[in-house]
């Protein structure tokens, strides 16, 4: 059971991962209507760095198609980490209210659940040096 709820969270989230990160080079789904100022003014940072959103989205596409082709997903879920965490403190602290922080939840709670696939590669990674 444990091996299909994690198989199913890397499906799930290499879903999430592509289809957004294509989004980010297609913008087939349409943008917020309005977004908090803060918000605005951050992505507007980030948008200033005119490589950041194509290696950004790149990523998440290359890790994306990883996850749901079942190759090196120990080394996609590492690389995907970050970004999940920064997707969940974005919306936590950028544009609060219940509503905006349930999907990064259930992407932190998908990555954590298709990595204890992988436990016994990370667990190295836990030990004092």
């Amino acid at each position: 059971m444990r091996s299909k709820l994690a198989t199913g969270s890397r499906y799930l989230l290499g879903l999430i991962y592509f289809v957004f990160g294509l989004n980010g080079f297609l913008q087939f789904i349409p943008a917020p209507p309005t977004m908090p100022e803060g918000a605005m003014a951050f992505m507007g940072g980030m948008m200033a760095a005119p490589y950041f959103f194509p290696v950004l989205k790149g990523t998440e596409v290359i890790c994306g198609a990883l996850l749901l082709s079942g190759f090196a997903v120990p080394l996609a879920l590492v690389i995907l980490a970050p970004i999940t965490l920064q997707i969940f403190l974005f919306h936590s602290f950028m544009t609060p209210g219940l509503e905006n922080v349930i999907m990064p939840v259930v992407m932190i709670a998908l990555h954590v659940l298709a990595a204890t696939a992988y436990w016994k590669l990370y667990h190295p990674l836990f030990k004092r040096g």
